[in-house]
């Protein structure tokens, strides 16, 4: 069976309908009364076959196969969106506001920010940081960056990046120590722990065979950042994501002690938030810059 096209009021009824779970709400955003809105859905159940919703005494829940629907109604929303703003550009507000961590922030945007900003020159960039970016304060970000297992409720979640931790120290440990055993031993004495992750480096000398050892506390800091200053100067060892220490070790400031890489659980994520308006044509813009950029290769 093949199907025509729903109209386009119908789908974006449905989006509205399905993103505030209120029909009433909807029409709110779309500027239409709620018996049109709901005229809208049900024209596209009607054509479709299918229910999407479920009228509830209170408001209304999707169906399985409104479920099913919904991100490719979405997807293609978003996709009409960024077409429309790469080629005409857009009215009104042109930023983009982003919460990140700052070691994602520094280590990992910053030296790449540039070429969006090349793309898009009239669209402004709003960057603030956060160490621990769940104990933000409720300031509006379009467009917030995490790190962690990619569960965060109210939000929609995709993530940026996953890649493994390497170990790294200033060139003097190595000139201090006469062999990897000894290298081995100065480091269990040297570590510097982020914390959140405390547990990388009892995993990293298990994984290296020594599977009795149990990483001292060592040095404590909150972020990869700290952690990579305060091995380059020479006061420890520090495990940290590949591409953070690149820039490090390509400019002599750090090196792998160690062979091999501890592969994690946790990445870096997108977040943008659910049951408000679509984002704007630019936060979408950067989104798809943000995860082609991450992209391996």
């Amino acid at each position: 069976m093949s199907y025509t096209l729903p109209h386009l009021p119908w789908l974006r009824s449905f989006e509205a309908a399905a993103r505030n779970l209120s029909f009433s709400n909807a029409a709110s955003e779309l500027h239409l009364t709620p018996a049109a809105v709901s005229l809208q859905i049900r024209s596209l159940e009607q054509h479709l076959g299918f229910q999407l919703f479920e009228r509830l005494p209170r408001g209304v829940r999707l169906t399985d196969m409104g479920r099913a629907y919904l991100p490719s109604v979405r997807k293609a929303f978003d996709e009409l969106s960024l077409s429309t703003a790469g080629l005409f550009g857009s009215r009104g507000d042109r930023s983009v506001t982003i919460r990140s961590t700052a070691s994602f922030a520094l280590l990992w945007l910053a030296p790449r920010l540039n070429a969006f900003l090349e793309a898009y020159p009239e669209i402004e960039v709003r960057l603030f940081t956060a160490i621990w970016a769940d104990a933000l304060e409720a300031e509006q970000a379009d467009i917030d960056i995490r790190f962690g297992d990619g569960r965060w409720e109210g939000f929609e979640v995709e993530q940026i990046r996953k890649e493994p931790s390497i170990p790294v120290c200033s060139p003097g440990w190595l000139a201090r120590a006469h062999g990897p055993a000894a290298l081995a031993e100065l480091a269990q004495r040297h570590l510097i722990h982020i914390m959140g992750c405390e547990d990388l480096w009892t995993r990293w000398f298990r994984a290296a065979g020594t599977a009795d050892y149990q990483a001292a506390r060592g040095l404590q800091v909150d972020s990869s950042l700290i952690a990579l200053e305060l091995a380059s100067a020479g006061s420890g060892f520090a495990l940290v994501l590949r591409s953070f220490a690149e820039p490090h070790l390509a400019a002599g400031r750090l090196v792998t002690p160690f062979p091999g890489e501890l592969g994690i659980d946790q990445a870096h994520y997108l977040l943008l938030p659910e049951g408000e308006s679509r984002p704007r044509p630019e936060v979408l813009l950067f989104r798809e810059w943000l995860l082609q950029t991450a992209k391996p290769g």
